[in-house]
């Protein structure tokens, strides 16, 4: 090669201060190194931007980052106990750090992780930063540090002996032990993962298989209660399934009759069984309480297809009474449900709780021997007086299908928000309408009617039935103010597609961890 050539090449390069070789001068619009920043700590919490989370990934194994926003009340409701489980985990030197993020002030990150709601907590792994497991456990500082525990370490302890069987038994209520000799664990673990409320135990030991009965593969639940254990046998071909483990380990460590209340209502929706039987009693009351031994005498038959549930009257459950049209005076009394249709069934005849009539309640239900039942107001004397007409389950059908007239209709709770802040807007579109004999502006609570054509599953629902045969319904879908009412109106229930909107609603029904429900009613 030519000599200047050369020189010329060294030159350049030189220049260019050969890329990635080395440190360099740093321009001025360049971040220092994350290295040359210490990271912030707030109560044992690490504070994260930009530039320090890939320094946290790197220095770190294992990271719970909450991305939070300032002005979010869950957010600070969520902090005192984050703070907690940060220090639980700093009393055993576990490997586990939390961290927290402010979204709104790191946009960049927010949009990288896509954070869309606040707060939301992400697991990294490894300095893995392309795929952080979403946090999946409780709000409180135990379950954090329990998760957490269990992603670090093992989630079931290893069996040698029954010394050891017989001890982790006794430790807790429920406890999982997994017999394997012939599957491979993993399924299991994941599942003991996030069964946090469970304790779990691992063996592959034939003496241990033989001391509790077993002659293949299975997990056992053994409890301080009921039935005291229960096997899941494991396929030897078809192996674990982790859904159906799931479901068998969330049915069986369920009481028999499970008590309503805040901490159970997540679990006994989370179990995924669709009948429910209630029973509603005052507890204050003996009794009531006495009928509580014939309902828990009839559950056993039917655990897995029908949740026994107990509900005290006296026990601030009035929103619970509310949706099955119940008053505290008419307890004892036994309603049944279907969560997914949500039809509700009550005895024929009003007979003494004990284990034979609960037991033939639920079969004529599950035979089909019982219609269910649908809560209706009385139609008020001036229900039609007012621009706005008030409709109830008793005269819905005749008004809402009415053949010669176009019937807007508002579907209401009483105590939500957006219905309220809506309000105003439909008064003024029934009195700007109130003269055309065709038009018709109506609403109904939802919460104390039902409907044989469909149901409410959020607040405001407002449906358009036009005039015709055929007994057509469109759902509005616009923004809710007077113009774009009457736009839709005018337009024979059609909006362009540009007006069209999803806008928030508060969901039903109601429950005790639906922050839809009024404080003073929980």
């Amino acid at each position: 090669m030519d000599s200047r050539l050369l020189l010329v090449l060294l030159l350049l390069l030189g220049a260019s201060g050969l890329r990635g070789q080395g440190p360099g001068p740093r321009g001025p619009l360049e971040e220092p190194p994350e290295e040359e920043e210490e990271v912030p700590e707030e109560d044992g919490i690490l504070v994260l931007n930009r530039r320090t989370l890939g320094l946290a990934l790197r220095e770190h194994p294992a990271l719970l980052v909450e991305f939070y926003a300032p002005w979010c009340g869950h957010c600070r409701a969520l902090a005192p106990e984050y703070s907690k489980a940060a220090a639980l985990l700093a009393a055993e030197a576990a490997k586990a750090r939390l961290a927290k993020v402010d979204g709104p002030a790191e946009p960049e990150l927010a949009e990288e992780f896509a954070v869309t709601e606040y707060p939301t907590l992400k697991f990294f792994r490894d300095g893995n930063r392309t795929h952080p497991e979403e946090y999946t456990g409780p709000p409180e500082a135990e379950g954090i540090a329990e998760w957490l525990r269990r992603r670090v370490g093992s989630s079931a302890t290893q069996l040698e002996d029954e010394e050891g069987a017989r001890a982790l038994i006794d430790a807790a209520d429920v406890v999982v032990i997994g017999f394997f000799q012939d599957q491979d664990v993993a399924t299991f673990l994941a599942v003991a993962q996030d069964a946090l409320d469970m304790t779990f135990g691992l063996t592959d030991r034939p003496q241990l298989f033989q001391k509790f009965g077993l002659a293949k593969d299975t997990v056992v639940i053994f409890k301080k209660y009921d039935e005291g254990r229960a096997d899941f046998p494991v396929d030897k071909e078809l192996g674990l399934d982790q859904g159906a483990l799931s479901r068998f380990l969330l049915t069986h460590s369920m009481h028999l009759v499970t008590e309503f209340n805040r901490k159970t209502f997540p679990k006994i929706f989370a179990a995924r069984i669709l009948n429910h039987l209630l029973l509603f009693v005052n507890q204050t009351l003996a009794a009531h309480r006495e009928l509580l031994t014939g309902f828990r005498e009839a559950a056993p038959p039917f655990r897995g297809q029908v949740l026994f549930v107990v509900v005290d009257v006296g026990a601030n459950n009035d929103y619970v009474l509310r949706y099955f049209g119940l008053k505290a005076e008419e307890a004892p009394a036994l309603r049944f449900i279907n969560i997914e249709t949500t039809k509700k069934y009550a005895p024929v005849d009003k007979q003494p709780v004990t284990a034979s009539s609960v037991a033939a309640f639920c079969h004529a239900v599950l035979g089909g021997g019982l219609k269910p039942y649908r809560l209706s107001q009385e139609v008020p004397p001036d229900w039609d007086q007012r621009p706005v007409k008030t409709l109830v389950g008793k005269n819905f059908e005749q008004v809402a299908f009415d053949e010669t007239k176009n019937v807007f209709i508002k579907f209401y709770a009483p105590w939500c928000t957006h219905c309220k802040e809506m309000a105003p807007a439909w008064e003024a579109l029934a009195e700007k309408y109130k003269d055309h004999e065709n038009i018709v502006i109506a609403e109904l609570d939802a919460t104390a009617n039902e409907l044989e054509a469909f149901s409410v599953q959020a607040f405001p629902t407002l449906k358009y039935f036009p005039a015709g045969p055929g007994r057509k319904v469109i759902e509005y879908k616009g923004t809710r103010d007077l113009e774009t009412f009457s736009k839709f109106l005018d337009n024979g229930g059609e909006l362009p597609a540009e007006e069209a909107t999803e806008l928030p609603g508060h969901p039903f029904p109601e429950t005790p961890e639906n922050s839809t429900v009024p404080k003073d009613e929980l």
